[in-house]
C-alpha cells in the first residue's frame, strides 16, 4: 500500500491542456510535471492551487472537466470504452478508479427507479473546484461512450453553487442539486443496459489484465480505500480493530491517512451514510439498520442519520418510495 497516494500523469496533462486553452497563465514549475507516469497527490495539490490562483471564474472546476478527455483517464479511459454496456463501465470504474487517482473512491448503490453513483474525495485543497472537474468530466463521458443516450437524471454536490444557476446548466445540461450532502451523480435503471459504441470483449479483457497488473503494482489500493473496504465489510468495527487488521496501531494509521488528507472518522462516516442509505430504500426495521451498522439503539443512530443528511430516517424513506 502506497505512503504517498498519487495520480495519473495523464489526468494531470488534461487539466494543464485544458487551463492553457482557457488562457490561463501558471508559473513554469507548475507547469512541469517531469517525465514519471504518476505524480503524487501534493503535487495535483499545489496545481489546482495554482490554477485556483490564476482565474476568477468561479466555475474553473466545471470547465476543466468537461474539456478532459477519455484519453486523459490513463488506461482506465480505454477499458471503460471497451466494456459491453454503462452498467458493466461503471462497474469497472469502481474497481479500477486507483489507478487514474488513489485515495478517492466511488460507490454505487440502487435507489427507487435508479442508480447513484457517489464521489468520495480524499483531498481538502481546492475540494470544491476539484469536486465540480470530477463531476463535469463523468456528465461528458457518460455521453460519449454510449453515443449521447446516457445523460444523468440528476447530479448531487454536497456544497452550496459557486455561480449563476443558468451555467451550470449551460455547461452540465442539467440544473445540480447543491448541498445534498453527497457528490454524485444518478442515472435511470435503464441506463445500465444501453450498450457501448466502442465495445470490444477482447480488448476489455486485454485492458483487464494489464489494469489488475498496475493495481497489484500500486499496491492495489491506498490505505483510505482499504479502510472504507472494510469498514463495508465490518461497519461495526472502530479504529482500533480497523488498524489491527491493516496491521497497524490505532495512532499510526491515523497519522497515515492524515499524509492522505483524510480520516477514520471521516471515512467511517461516509460509509455508514451511504449503507444507511442503501438500507433504508429496503424493508428493515429502523432498530434493524441500527444494528447493522453498530449503533446503540434506533435513537443513536437517527441522531447520526440526521446529521449527515439534514433528514430522519423516516423521512428519507418517504422521500425514496
Amino acid at each position: 500500500m502506497p505512503n504517498n497516494p498519487s495520480i495519473t500523469v495523464h489526468y494531470a496533462q488534461g487539466i494543464l491542456q485544458a487551463a492553457a486553452r482557457l488562457g490561463l497563465r501558471l508559473p513554469a514549475e507548475l507547469r512541469e510535471l517531469g517525465r514519471e507516469a504518476r505524480i503524487p497527490l501534493a503535487r495535483q495539490d499545489e496545481l489546482w492551487e495554482g490554477l485556483c490562483a490564476a482565474s476568477a471564474d468561479p466555475l474553473l472546476g466545471l470547465r476543466l472537466g468537461s474539456a478532459l478527455q477519455v484519453g486523459h483517464l490513463d488506461m482506465v479511459g480505454a477499458l471503460l470504452m471497451s466494456c459491453e454496456t454503462f452498467g458493466e463501465a461503471l462497474e469497472a470504474l469502481l474497481e479500477y478508479y486507483p489507478i487514474i487517482a488513489e485515495g478517492s473512491a466511488f460507490s454505487l448503490r440502487h435507489q427507487a427507479g435508479g442508480v447513484a453513483l457517489a464521489y468520495q474525495p480524499s483531498y481538502s485543497v481546492c475540494r470544491e473546484a476539484r469536486v465540480e472537474a470530477v463531476l463535469a468530466s463523468l456528465v461528458r463521458l457518460s455521453a460519449w461512450i454510449t453515443g449521447e443516450r446516457v445523460r444523468p437524471q440528476a447530479l448531487r454536490i454536497g456544497h452550496g453553487a459557486r455561480g449563476e444557476a443558468g451555467s451550470y446548466r449551460e455547461l452540465l445540461g442539467l440544473l445540480p442539486g447543491f448541498g445534498a450532502g453527497e457528490d454524485g451523480l444518478v442515472f435511470a435503471d435503464s441506463d445500465l443496459q444501453v450498450p457501448l459504441i466502442q465495445a470490444n470483449a477482447p480488448m476489455r479483457e486485454h485492458l483487464r489484465q494489464l489494469a489488475d497488473a498496475q493495481l497489484q503494482q500500486l499496491g492495489a489500493q491506498s490505505l483510505a480505500a482499504q479502510v472504507q473496504g472494510l469498514l463495508r465489510e465490518h461497519p461495526q468495527w472502530g479504529k482500533e480493530r480497523v488498524a489491527e487488521r491493516l496491521g497497524l496501531s490505532g495512532r499510526h494509521l491515523n497519522r497515515r491517512l492524515a499524509e492522505e488528507g483524510s480520516s477514520f472518522k471521516l471515512l467511517r462516516e461516509r460509509v455508514l451514510h451511504a449503507m444507511a442509505e442503501q438500507l433504508l430504500q429496503g424493508p428493515a426495521r429502523l432498530a434493524d439498520v441500527a444494528e447493522r451498522l453498530g449503533f446503540s439503539d434506533e435513537s443513536a443512530f437517527a441522531k447520526a442519520f440526521r446529521r449527515w443528511s439534514g433528514t430522519t430516517p423516516g423521512q428519507f424513506r418517504q422521500g425514496a418510495d
